[in-house]
């Protein structure tokens, strides 16, 4: 009898380091795959996220997300973030079905991982100018491409952890 994975392992998979992600990426490369890449804390997943996440996946094959670590989610929002811890925070983002995989970075800044996966095309909020873009430089020498796209008005994790406090 064939042994059928179920869908939370299928979800796990999706999230990789070290080792994992060099041979995923190999095999993405290998393919002519083109891969997108986009970073942040995604601490309450909401609407604007799932907006530009699927809008991100559409520009190319792959969608490798980097995600801040618990303590790079602190020294950036503060102590009393994240709300949820990184584990639920990648659970949450690799179970979508327009992200192929979820991966770890813990300085401020994704340089070095944009360093190790040498993304087709970069992805952030259109509140960046491009060429300040962490990363900018490293997919601009290798002639990828790097969009800023619009959030969708009115979401944001700030904004809803905001409302919780005043409501107190």
């Amino acid at each position: 009898m064939l042994h059928r994975m179920n869908k939370t392992d299928l979800i796990k998979q999706k999230i990789l380091s070290g080792e994992l992600l060099i041979n995923r990426l190999q095999k993405w490369r290998e393919k002519g795959s083109s891969i997108v890449f986009t970073n942040g804390c995604f601490d309450m997943i909401h609407t604007g996220h799932i907006d530009y996440l699927s809008r991100a996946s559409e520009l190319g094959d792959i969608l490798l997300i980097g995600l801040n670590t618990d303590d790079s989610v602190k020294r950036l929002k503060g102590e009393d973030r994240p709300v949820y811890d990184e584990m639920s925070r990648a659970m949450m983002l690799a179970s979508f079905f327009f992200v192929s995989a979820v991966t770890f970075f813990p300085e401020d800044t994704p340089y070095e991982l944009i360093k190790k996966v040498q993304p087709d095309v970069l992805v952030k909020g259109s509140d960046y100018k491009t060429e300040d873009i962490v990363g900018y430089d490293i997919v601009k020498k290798k002639k990828g491409k790097i969009i800023t796209m619009d959030y969708l008005p009115g979401y944001s994790t700030s904004l809803v952890i905001e409302k919780i406090r005043s409501e107190k």
